[in-house]
């Protein structure tokens, strides 16, 4: 920076060696300036005044105390670099704008009064800028001299009276009168020690900078414990940071992050409750995250959702932090009696709510709330804070519910793997086989001209036989395929359950008419409802899942089938479609059997497809697999569920489905 005009203070000093300059605070020098300044306004004088305050911004500050100074004398002049519009005028006191790239005005600090009974000055120069960004200037350093001498004050009033006129060439008329009024003419003579004898009020001028320094040393004070705070907050969102972008488990970022608030603003509560895109219509949710003091009551596992409020959602819909400091006097609040009593009854003196949104995806609500005796104003620091944790949160949320995709997207990599390696196993072996036989019945029956008829008969009812087998496996294939991909067609209807059943053990005898099947009872109650279901889907689930006990079941064994109401109580243990949920009762079958039984730890795995309990090489009962598969996407179809329970091998197994009852 190439800088023409001197600097006074540097001018000054060659002027008096016996000057000695000094090291101020700017809070020290502003209680210096007001103190003198006060001299003016109280006093009954008509003194020169010059005052450059470096920047736009900082005369802005003490307009109101120069407009007051303006009315004790016409010899007033401000100079200061403008910052915006600050412009050249004459009233009520006279304004200098200057060149702040070409001034050391706007490095220095001064303020000069010439009366006739006392003078003061204070000439200084800034060493340690203010930082930007940063609203301490209590901090801001300069070094320079203060003094009452009334010659040191002449010398510094004559160098800033000439600079004004370098500015304003104009005001020569008013300066020439300023210098001849306070004797500032180079003709002067020097004031001899009788003209230097100060005549001021020191009474009042000494309590009002002990007063001023008071003031300045509570601002000090204050600006020191707002750094304090902004390093702790700033301490704590590098931690909070830390722990959630190295976690990717939502339920530990969450438990930390409502720890972490709630010590900070304790006495108090932090909560969280999931205000998701799926979850925001809902009157209340549970609150599963607290921290709470010991001193209050906790409202884990409570139903709460202040966010639904109408009086709260214009501001969460813009993404803004909502801030109360007193729930008792806030006048929204009070307009709506159940929530200042909601409020009122968990001792919820002031709180924020804090939206966790993920660009335009909500995820859910910080809450904290303050329960001291008294109401707790939240500053624009602690705003700043949580705004800072809650976009952590939310891209750390959104991290975890990526790695959870992530998860799920390799274990169903994982099922098509093994689903492709059994389809490619099973189907082999399962369609070799009756090829095999299915391509020696013919040959035999094509190459050989002296069979016997019963002996030919029978080659085709084998050969026929399997070519079912194989019709039904591929039809297996694809009624599994067209159930997965939603895309089969199904006419839902009110039934007869007996009718479906009947039809089934018709087609089960007939079909295994050769083969001593297990003894099959039926025990449906008289009185038994009509159900609401796609018929043929009902057939087929009672097909595979009759195939499956009579396959698995001996001989001298049996299989018992039974049906009664499943009551709405015990249905809130099921998760059902969403359009379900209205129906008010399903029917449940039950169809046991004494057979093999399965392993408790298989019976969830014995409804995926492809399934089998034993080796494809080594099982001794065929099939694909597919049939306990297709049960469980039927019955869910229809709104209903299926599982299975038994005790282990050779304890026999029950399989239980539900279906809704026709209204």
């Amino acid at each position: 920076m190439n800088i023409s005009q001197p600097s006074l203070l540097h001018n000054l000093l060659l002027t008096n060696k016996f000057l000695r300059p000094q090291i101020y605070f700017k809070a020290s020098l502003t209680a210096l300036s007001h103190a003198m300044e006060d001299l003016v306004i109280v006093g009954s004088e008509e003194p020169l005044v010059i005052a450059n305050f470096q920047r736009e911004r900082f005369y802005r500050q003490e307009t109101r105390r120069y407009v007051r100074i303006a009315k004790r004398s016409d010899q007033v002049y401000i100079l200061a670099a403008p910052d915006s519009e600050l412009v050249a005028t004459s009233t009520p006191y006279t304004v200098i704008p200057f060149d702040p790239n070409d001034d050391f005005l706007a490095q220095e600090w001064h303020l000069i009064i010439i009366a006739r009974a006392y003078s003061a000055c204070i000439v200084c120069r800034e060493f340690s800028a203010p930082v930007e960004g940063v609203s301490f200037d209590e901090l801001r350093q300069f070094k320079g001299i203060w003094t009452f001498e009334r010659q040191v004050s002449k010398t510094a009033a004559i160098m800033l009276l000439n600079r004004i006129l370098d500015y304003r060439p104009e005001l020569a008329d008013k300066v020439e009168i300023a210098k001849q009024r306070y004797g500032l003419k180079p003709d002067n003579k020097p004031d001899n020690a009788a003209e230097q004898i100060l005549e001021i009020d020191a009474r009042l001028f000494t309590s009002r900078l002990v007063n001023y320094l008071q003031s300045s040393q509570y601002k000090q004070l204050k600006s020191y414990r707002t750094i304090l705070q902004k390093e702790n907050f700033e301490r704590l969102i590098n931690r909070v940071t830390s722990f959630i972008r190295n976690s990717l488990n939502s339920e530990e970022i969450l438990q930390n992050t409502v720890r972490e608030l709630g010590q900070v603003f304790s006495p108090c509560r932090c909560i969280f409750y999931d205000y998701s895109n799926n979850n925001r219509k809902e009157e209340t949710t549970l609150i599963n995250y607290e921290w709470v003091a010991d001193v209050f009551s906790s409202m884990k596992g409570e139903n709460w959702v202040t966010a639904n409020h109408s009086l709260f959602q214009a501001a969460l819909n813009q993404n803004k932090i909502i801030a109360i400091s007193d729930t008792t006097q806030d006048l929204g609040i009070q307009a709506h009696p159940q929530l200042s009593e909601n409020f009122e009854s968990w001792q919820i003196r002031s709180f924020l709510l804090i939206p966790i949104r993920y660009q335009e995806t909500w995820l859910g609500i910080l809450e904290i709330h303050h329960c001291g005796n008294q109401p707790y104003i939240w500053n624009d620091s602690e705003r700043t804070f949580v705004e800072a944790i809650a976009t952590q949160v939310a891209v750390a949320l959104m991290q975890a519910q990526a790695y959870r995709n992530l998860e799920i997207l390799n274990r169903r990599l994982a099922d098509l793997e093994r689903i492709q390696s059994n389809l490619i196993a099973i189907v082999g072996h399962e369609l070799r086989t009756p090829l095999s036989t299915i391509q020696i019945c013919l040959e035999t029956l094509a190459l050989e001209e002296n069979i016997p008829q019963q002996v030919q008969q029978t080659m085709l009812d084998t050969a026929l036989g399997d070519c079912e087998r194989m019709g039904t496996l591929i039809g297996d294939f694809l009624t599994l395929s067209k159930l997965e991909a939603n895309t089969a067609r199904s006419q839902v209807e009110s039934t007869s359950l007996e009718e479906s059943l009947s039809l089934v053990l018709g087609s089960l005898k007939k079909r295994n008419s050769s083969e001593n099947l297990p003894q099959i009872i039926v025990n449906l109650p008289s009185d038994l409802p009509k159900v609401e279901v796609e018929r043929e889907g009902l057939v087929e689930v009672f097909s595979k899942l009759l195939d499956n006990a009579c396959k698995f079941t001996p001989s001298e064994g049996k299989v018992t089938i039974t049906a009664h109401i499943y009551e709405q109580e015990n249905q809130q243990e099921i998760e059902y479609p969403p359009e379900k949920k209205s129906l008010s009762n399903l029917l449940e079958i039950i169809i046991t059997d004494t057979g093999r039984g399965i392993e408790p730890l298989q019976l969830e795995r014995i409804f995926q497809s492809f399934y089998q309990e034993e080796n494809f090489l080594r099982r001794t009962i065929g099939g694909t697999g597919l049939g306990l598969a297709i049960c469980r996407q039927i019955i869910q179809k229809l709104g209903g569920r299926i599982w299975a329970v038994s005790n282990g091998k050779n304890q026999g197994s029950e399989f239980h489905f539900t279906v809704p009852i026709a209204l």
